[in-house]
């Protein structure tokens, strides 16, 4: 039976390689939906070739553009906008998996409507249940869904861990999750440099190609520390449960380390289709693309501990998964503020870490009951972090 699926995100770097592992299969996946924000010459191309039922823009404007250029071809897509558009099609009824690959905060109503929904959640958007923790898993449970984590690490972990280890990891026999990272372009730079790294070197990944927004947080460390805060919402893990590892080559996607000295690690190359054909095609496998890895080529394979006063947001990440409430929350609107003013040249690269911790020791902690107390914080810690730069 062939599956349908909604990409959200569909122009990033994620969608992009979710379409090309689709294209590999079409016996098994069409298309129904795709979404992107602006960039409507990206998903006008995308539409042309996959022929979804809905397209989404969730800039209003982009829409109206996007509705003239597809009048101009003869297309019978249609064109949703807004919000309200992308949680339309994250829960239509002739969708059965929803890749959730929209960056930052935006992408957690939609992700959250086809949880509600019951769909199977490819989830490559880690600000989603960043933010919203327990209520993101507690609707999980409610109404069925499926959640397959498609981070590179997360996916490791997962494929890496016992099939009863929703009971516990202490009950299924780990001691830990070992959670790498590569540790950014930044990783051997003289931490007096720092301050004057350019955002052109920030967004220069040595081994991976993402977004500009993700890049600043891989050289920041901020993203290995959302990602150890997913980790704890995602396999029940207490806080002193994950630990952070340097792995330079990514090559080593993560590692589960049990009570008898076992260490099981996922490895593979640094390409995204792995972890995306694996969320598709669970509990099989499929062709995703990518060639095998040859490990004599490779050579050496080295690990480190993680320099906390090199990347300071790491520390942060962690202290703010210990404090709870809505401190994630505060976190993360911080940190997409800051990033945003060091890419735009306001701030220096080393000034994002401080913005984060000055909002974080001036926002007040919430209990995150439902989802309006989420985003009334996201937006309180969004207000603050603007005010301190000037904004």
């Amino acid at each position: 039976m062939i599956k349908g699926i909604t990409i959200l995100g569909a122009t990033g770097s994620i969608g992009v390689s979710t379409l090309d592992v689709v294209a590999r299969h079409p016996d098994r996946f069409k298309v129904v939906a795709l979404t992107a924000n602006r960039n409507v010459k990206g998903i006008l191309e995308q539409i042309q070739q996959v022929n979804p039922t809905y397209a989404v823009m969730k800039d209003p404007q982009a829409a109206a553009t996007l509705r003239e250029n597809l009048a101009d071809i003869g297309s019978k897509t249609v064109v949703l906008e807004g919000v309200e558009g992308l949680c339309q099609v994250a829960a239509l009824d002739e969708v059965d998996y929803l890749m959730a690959a929209i960056v930052g905060a935006a992408g957690l109503l939609p992700t959250m409507a086809g949880v509600k929904a019951g769909k199977r959640i490819l989830l490559a958007n880690k600000e989603a249940l960043v933010m919203s923790g327990a209520l993101f898993m507690d609707a999980v449970k409610a109404s069925g869904a499926e959640l397959l984590p498609i981070d590179s690490e997360h996916n490791a972990i997962f494929q890496c861990l016992p099939a009863t280890h929703a009971v516990g990891l202490e009950a299924s026999g780990v001691a830990r999750i070992l959670l790498t990272g590569s540790g950014g372009p930044f990783r051997a730079t003289p931490i007096q440099d720092l301050s004057q790294v350019t955002p052109e070197q920030a967004c220069a990944h040595p081994n991976w190609s993402m977004g500009r927004k993700i890049s600043v947080d891989s050289a920041t460390m901020m993203n290995k520390g959302l990602e150890y805060i997913e980790a704890c919402w995602l396999f029940n893990a207490s806080t002193d449960q994950v630990e952070v590892v340097v792995h330079p080559q990514s090559v080593v996607h993560s590692m589960v380390e049990y009570i008898d000295g076992s260490v099981i690690a996922q490895l593979g190359h640094p390409d995204m289709r792995t972890p995306i054909a694996y969320g598709l095609g669970w509990p099989d496998r499929i062709e995703s693309g990518v060639p095998l890895l040859d490990l004599v080529k490779h050579g050496q394979l080295n690990f480190e501990a993680p320099d906390e006063t090199r990347f300071p947001c790491l520390r942060l990440a962690r202290e703010a998964m210990q404090s709870g409430d809505t401190a994630s929350v505060i976190l993360n609107a911080a940190n997409e503020v800051a990033v945003d003013a060091f890419l735009s040249g306001q701030i220096p690269f080393t000034r994002i870490a401080g913005v984060i911790e000055d909002t974080l020791s001036q926002v007040s902690l919430m209990k995150p009951t439902d989802l309006d107390v989420v985003i009334g914080s996201d937006e309180q810690a969004r207000c603050h972090a603007k005010q301190l730069l000037g904004k």
